[in-house]
């Protein structure tokens, strides 16, 4: 198997640190909103790695945080009146449904930078004591050129980054490259006591702090979008590395920019879209597929028409699986034809085929295509007279394979129009005897079964998404 590492800028053969287990860490949300679709694609992807993994027979300590202390969190806090911890549990509520819905798999550890805090006040007074650390007026910063290897993951060179500075230096620094571990508390900002001042961490050490509880000094996969190459994981290794000696991640992976109609997804152009925005659309489960129609590496553009590609793509494994367990209803046990032997090993020849793109630095756009091919041969040669096992088998490997790359390939069963009648009914109920949250309750589950309610004058009508 075979990973592009971002540190050696190639692809290398996977070997992790301790044979048949691998370490590894996802840069997680910062929780003061609905994540956007940008926030998917890293958290599909490396779910998907992550998948594949366990398919070779790893078993991966899958570690993925919440940064739940920010200037963003605070700021939203303040605007609504509340805590800080009420926005970032609210919006971890809200993030694990959207990860639900998108199939990702629980991480083995989400461990939260409010909880951490004890090991990052270790952390940077070890840096302190090893002279890569200064405190100034309740501030600490990281003393960046004690760390000569500084820039080998982003390959910038520190005086170059250094003289293309234009903002104002903070005079008590002692270089402008320097960056904050630790900053005193602001009025209104939630903080902790720590032995330089009372405030809170800088955003970088959280993750060095969170990785080597969890997952050890040194871990083998650490990963995220390619925007956190620098600083945030240039910065990750400096602290991690001059702390404990040691190298901090053996592969480093980052996917590619999500972009919006061939535009970089900003608020301000209106063209940002939550998950949760996208799932009033279409199933999360496009939205993972249209994800993975891509190498994570390669820049994908989101637009309606490819979702709407997606989705009728989506629709074909969809469909070959409801037909192929039709098949299986009527189909009788006999002994393998001649044919049906050679189809099994087409097959095989396929599943081979998704393999060898998986080991090629996780190329799931090839994967899927092997899975279409398999689809097709379905489609064009069995019927009920085939045999039960050839039809089990090709129902198996599809299922197989689709739940590899975290693809639920299964129709959700459609509602009856006497159901939703009933459901209309039982919600029009509701809301004469004012139970408005039974009633939005009723319209929620409609709309995930893909039944869309108009309140007219007329009385309630009801569509099919």
């Amino acid at each position: 198997m075979k990973l592009y590492n971002t540190l050696t800028k190639k692809k290398e053969e996977f070997i992790p640190i301790e044979e048949g287990k691998v370490r590894m860490y996802v840069c997680g949300p910062t929780v003061y909103n609905y994540i956007h679709i940008g926030n998917a694609r890293p958290v599909i992807v490396f779910d998907t790695v992550r998948r594949y993994l366990e398919y070779k027979g790893y078993e991966v300590n899958f570690v993925s945080n919440f940064t739940d202390v920010d200037d963003k969190i605070i700021k939203k806090a303040i605007e609504e009146g509340v805590t800080a911890t009420t926005i970032s549990e609210r919006y971890i509520e809200e993030c694990h449904k959207d990860m639900e819905g998108l199939n990702i798999k629980p991480a083995t550890t989400n461990p939260k930078a409010t909880e951490e805090i004890d090991g990052m006040i270790e952390m940077i007074s070890t840096l302190i004591k090893k002279g890569h650390a200064y405190e100034k007026n309740g501030t600490v910063y990281f003393r960046t050129r004690s760390f000569k290897d500084y820039g080998k993951l982003s390959k910038k060179n520190i005086d170059d980054l250094e003289a293309g500075i234009r903002i104002a230096v903070v005079d008590e620094k002692e270089d402008p490259m320097d960056f904050v571990l630790w900053k005193p508390k602001k009025e209104g900002e939630p903080y902790w006591t720590s032995p330089w001042s009372d405030g809170r961490p800088g955003w970088h050490i959280e993750c060095s702090v969170m990785s080597k509880k969890y997952l050890g000094e040194q871990i083998d996969i650490h990963a995220g979008g390619e925007d956190l190459v620098f600083p945030h994981h240039e910065n990750e290794i400096a602290q991690s590395e001059a702390c404990n000696g040691k190298e901090f991640a053996k592969y480093w992976m980052h996917n590619a920019f999500l972009n919006i109609d061939n535009k970089k997804m900003s608020k301000s152009d209106g063209n940002f879209f939550t998950v949760r925005e996208i799932s009033e659309e279409y199933p999360l489960q496009v939205l993972r597929f249209f994800m993975l129609s891509a190498h994570y590496r390669s820049p994908l553009n989101f637009s309606r028409d490819l979702m709407e590609a997606s989705q009728n793509g989506l629709e074909r494994i969809l469909t070959a699986v409801y037909n192929l367990e039709h098949l299986l209803d009527s189909a009788a046990s006999k002994e393998l034809s001649e044919a049906e032997k050679n189809l099994i090993g087409e097959i095989e020849s396929l599943n081979a085929k998704f393999d060898a793109a998986m080991e090629d630095d996780f190329n799931t756009a090839d994967a899927i295509a092997a899975i279409f091919e398999i689809v097709k041969a379905a489609n064009s040669n069995l019927t009920s007279d085939n045999s039960k096992e050839v039809i089990q088998t090709l129902l198996d490997k599809v299922l197989k394979l689709t739940d590899i790359l975290g693809i639920q390939a299964k129709k959700e069963e459609e509602l009856l129009a006497e159901e939703v009648e009933q459901l209309i009914e039982d919600r029009q109920n509701a809301r004469k005897s004012k139970d408005f949250a039974k009633a939005d309750e009723i319209r929620n589950l409609l709309l995930e079964k893909g039944i869309i309610l108009e309140d007219t004058r007329e009385g309630v009508r009801w569509k099919r998404a």
